[in-house]
């Protein structure tokens, strides 16, 4: 008899115990799935940079994004950084390709980044002729409210030395 009630009352106090825990479940670990979603905004991107399509290409950053690109000042804003890309897109040697070396989402679900290296060609402004620059590249990601993936943050520079 007193073994069953010792029995209950070690049962009773386990289930009040896990029932009383607070402690929320955690998230689901999302991190691959969202390093292959800027994985293919990445794609995508250099899409329509072939294309150049400066309104479509701007879709991917986020309304206060920064850009830190060669040559011009700190970029504010999507307009900003639209209003730059338009810029190389206009010449017509303009070219880019990207190979991303290491790209990490953060444990959270809510930031992520790629970093890799970069071809870009474009026409020497003295010789008119193609120039091809190579270098690296970082972009940070955020997650939005609706579940996509913007640009936060874009820099890139040559490997050419200063």
């Amino acid at each position: 008899m007193v073994r069953n009630t010792s029995l209950i009352v070690c049962l009773a106090l386990a289930t009040l115990t896990a029932g009383c825990s607070n402690a929320p479940a955690p998230p689901p670990d999302t991190r691959a799935a969202d390093v292959q979603a800027v994985k293919d905004i990445e794609a995508a991107s250099l899409k329509d940079a072939a294309a150049k399509d400066p309104d479509k290409w701007a879709t991917y950053f986020a309304e206060d994004a920064s850009g830190l690109f060669p040559g011009d000042g700190m970029l504010n804003g999507k307009a900003d950084i639209r209003a730059a890309m338009a810029t190389y897109f206009a010449d017509p040697n303009f070219s880019l390709t990207l190979q991303s070396t290491r790209a990490m989402a953060s444990k959270g679900g809510d930031m992520a980044y790629s970093q890799g290296t970069y071809t870009m060609t474009v026409t020497n402004p003295k010789t008119k002729k193609p120039m091809t620059h190579k270098g690296k590249y970082l972009t940070v990601y955020t997650k939005q409210t609706d579940g996509s993936w913007k640009v936060v943050a874009d820099a890139f520079n040559s490997d050419s030395p200063m």
